[in-house]
């Protein structure tokens, strides 16, 4: 039986974020508090979070849907792009969803407040203002959304079978209605709902420029397309 291939990048992704969901369960909360990544006005903002915060997950669903994703389409992209433009891709779109993430949330507070710059005393007076600047972010779904988008670019016709869809959907429908649907849920609101969904629209929009101004029509040397 031939061992599975993963390219350098994609399997070190693959286990760095395992670890830090195993040193999230070890250490509890400590980890969340100082990895995941906050609103950037809050008390518990710290420089290095909008980098940290793509490595942490909360929970095992939440790891394993997130790595299967890296794993499936990942791994194309980096053996297109090479390492350095892979990992480059990579967390630049994790960026591009905090940015959006936090320009929605910068929104919301000014509407609040008038100002998106606020003291802690203003925050407690305010439950929807104070969940802003509590709650943290965790998870690698924004660039994981540009890892889709990138595929889905660049390889269109490509037949993905997904699970609750009995037959194969082309990745150029499959990806843009995935990305409508996250975007009637960022908008909708739905009450109990705690996706990010805007940082997932962050990073597929990056994802979908970057792919555009990278692509080279020289270097097709897989079956993909």
């Amino acid at each position: 039986m031939n061992n599975i291939n993963i390219p350098p990048v994609v399997k070190n992704l693959l286990i760095i974020n395992g670890i830090m969901l195993f040193a999230s369960w070890i250490l509890g909360d400590v980890v969340t508090k100082h990895l995941a990544v906050f609103y950037f006005d809050s008390p518990f903002f710290e420089v290095w979070q909008p980098i940290t915060y793509m490595f942490m997950h909360g929970g095992i669903a939440h790891l394993f849907f997130n790595m299967f994703g890296l794993f499936m389409f990942g791994g194309v992209l980096e053996q297109r792009w090479g390492q350095k433009k892979f990992i480059n891709f990579y967390l630049i779109t994790g960026l591009g969803a905090l940015a959006l993430q936090w320009g929605v949330q910068a929104f919301e507070v000014y509407q609040i407040t008038g100002s998106v710059f606020n003291d802690l005393n203003v925050v407690g007076a305010n439950p929807d203002l104070r969940a802003i600047y509590i709650s943290p972010m965790v998870g690698a779904s924004g660039a994981i959304f540009g890892v889709l988008t990138a595929f889905a670019v660049l390889y269109p016709n490509v037949e993905l079978m997904l699970m609750f869809i009995p037959f194969p959907v082309k990745a150029k429908y499959f990806i843009p209605i995935y990305i409508v649907i996250e975007l009637f849920l960022g908008v909708a609101r739905i009450p109990g709902d705690s996706i990010a969904h805007f940082a997932h629209l962050g990073g597929a929009l990056i994802g979908f420029i970057l792919v555009k101004l990278w692509k080279d029509k020289d270097r097709f040397y897989d079956y993909y397309e």
